[in-house]
């Protein structure tokens, strides 16, 4: 009973936040004096300026992804290409919190628990200001101010993780 009701209460989860990000995401159509959104900070980079940017961001994506799926791979977790999930836009913004949470439990028992606890934080603050930067107004700009330092200091914490969890891999295979 108790796995059926957190099965259905993550997909709730799931849909309802995917539905409240696209409900921001979309604001500039249904409420224009508002401004407009994330979507207008690459557009007032013009062309190719912003579809440099956009390019850019994503090829970091893809390589943060990579790492948090080597992390995956290096604790032998079953599915480490569930983090590309976070380029499914607009549900990567909720899967992102569940993304964080299946590393944080690999690296539980293979990493420090101060470790695992303090990278785990950081992960769930990422993801929530990222959330927050797609409001309106100055809450979205400082939402993005805090969220992209976050999220860099996340993908170093996870490479500091992918080298300690390589080394002990090896230190392993030499005995």
């Amino acid at each position: 009973m108790y796995q059926w009701y957190t099965r259905h209460m993550r997909v709730a989860i799931k849909v309802i936040g995917t539905a409240l990000v696209t409900v921001l995401l979309t604001y500039p159509l249904w409420a224009p004096q508002w401004g407009q959104g994330i979507l207008g900070e690459f557009w007032a980079a013009e062309m190719p300026g912003g579809l440099i940017a956009v390019l850019v961001f994503f090829g970091l994506v893809a390589l943060y992804c990579r790492g948090l799926q080597r992390t995956l791979m290096l604790t032998g977790h079953a599915n480490p290409a569930s983090v590309w999930w976070m380029f499914a836009i607009p549900y990567n913004f909720t899967e992102d919190f569940f993304i964080v949470r299946n590393v944080s439990v690999s690296l539980a028992g293979r990493m420090s628990d101060g470790f695992v606890r303090r990278w785990t934080v950081v992960g769930y603050a990422w993801c929530a200001f990222q959330i927050l930067s797609l409001f309106p107004g100055i809450a979205g700009y400082v939402g993005g101010a805090i969220a992209i330092p976050l999220w860099i200091g996340h993908w170093a914490m996870t490479s500091f993780a992918n080298n300690r969890l390589a080394v002990a891999d090896r230190a392993v295979a030499a005995v």
